[in-house]
């Protein structure tokens, strides 16, 4: 069943954010937040960093990849094999950072909450040129519900974002900072949960060992837990399988294998609202859903319960075990780059049936 939002701890919410703001410096107002080790020119000077969201005790810790070539999709004799998932075919992606766990409510709720901007009226606090520029970007309406649905907030993955909401974090967390940050691609994605593997898992074949590694329907309890509580992939990231999928850049297209047998660095640019892709299964899925080369794209199922109409262009009231994590090219696109590609989409919302 679901719950409504209470006002009073939105606002014990906001007061304890702002016992946190108040202990801490203003912000510089320099353009790039200086990180250690997040500053790198090439690939061999990647090295793992936490980028802080500043004004708050908050980081999100990101984890270099190293860039590559690798088979993409699944082998026809793999168990539960979808047929969208092949043919294989090789990619080359670049080399980026991602985000070691998925964005939690923390967070997630910096933004959505527009706790900066509370802050600053609360303690009459003048903005910086960064702040300004940060201001500027969409925030969510208020929801008519507890987007948690009472599973838990604090280093609980944030969920049921639509792809335009996550994009749109990504906006602000690229702002905030002066590094640009976005959603993966569906192929960078496949690549780190990977992690150098060709199984079914990044752990192997065997579903019998995903409790160790995930968690799933069977294991859940019907509900999404702390990020980082099951063993990491390979490369050092944790909840790659399971706890809640991930929004990915791209358009869900059943046949985009097979139109690109060897690309480098693939988008499906979007085109249309629905479908778009999640990665990974989440908490309330089976095993099958969540081996690496699994896609899945949304519908309008998942905002079936929501009452508004139009229908909110940030939330998705069905899709409990949706949410998302970031990734930084190592190489900034140009502007061009980023209006004709990384950025681009369309459209957010579907027209309201008369």
């Amino acid at each position: 069943m679901l719950s409504t939002p209470q006002t009073g701890s939105r606002l014990a919410t906001v007061a304890a954010f702002v016992l946190v703001f108040a202990s801490l410096s203003n912000a510089a107002d320099d353009a790039v937040l200086d990180v250690p080790n997040a500053v790198a020119a090439t690939e061999a000077e990647m090295k793992p960093y936490a980028e802080p969201i500043e004004h708050t005790e908050l980081a999100i810790e990101m984890v270099p990849i190293q860039g590559g070539t690798f088979t993409m999709g699944t082998p026809e004799s793999e168990a539960d094999r979808n047929e969208d998932e092949g043919p294989q075919h090789e990619v080359t992606v670049d080399p980026f950072w991602m985000g070691k766990y998925e964005i939690t409510w923390d967070q997630y709720d910096v933004w959505s909450e527009q706790m900066d901007q509370r802050r600053r009226t609360m303690l009459s606090i003048p903005a910086t040129p960064r702040d300004e520029l940060v201001d500027g970007i969409s925030k969510p309406t208020e929801p008519y519900t507890d987007m948690s649905f009472g599973m838990g907030k604090e280093r609980y993955p944030a969920i049921s974002m639509t792809q335009h909401a996550a994009r749109t974090f990504c906006k602000w967390l690229s702002a905030k900072t002066g590094r640009y940050y976005r959603l993966p691609t569906e192929a960078e994605w496949e690549y780190a949960a990977r992690a150098g593997t060709e199984t079914a898992y990044s752990f192997g074949d065997d579903p019998e060992q995903l409790d160790d590694y995930a968690w799933y329907f069977d294991n859940s309890d019907d509900a999404y837990h702390e990020v980082g509580q099951k063993k990491p992939n390979p490369w050092g990231l944790y909840d790659m399988h399971g706890n809640v999928a991930e929004w990915v850049l791209d358009q869900y297209v059943d046949n985009f294998y097979s139109q690109h047998p060897k690309i480098k660095n693939p988008l499906a640019i979007p085109s249309t609202l629905y479908p778009r892709i999640v990665r990974g299964g989440g908490w309330d899925d089976d095993p099958d859903m969540l081996r690496s080369g699994v896609r899945e794209g949304s519908s309008e199922e998942w905002k079936e319960q929501d009452p508004q109409l139009p229908q909110s262009i940030w939330y998705l009231t069905d899709a409990q075990g949706v949410g998302f994590r970031v990734v930084r090219p190592l190489i900034e696109p140009t502007a061009d780059e980023k209006a004709n590609k990384w950025d681009k989409t369309a459209p957010v919302q579907l027209d309201p049936v008369e």
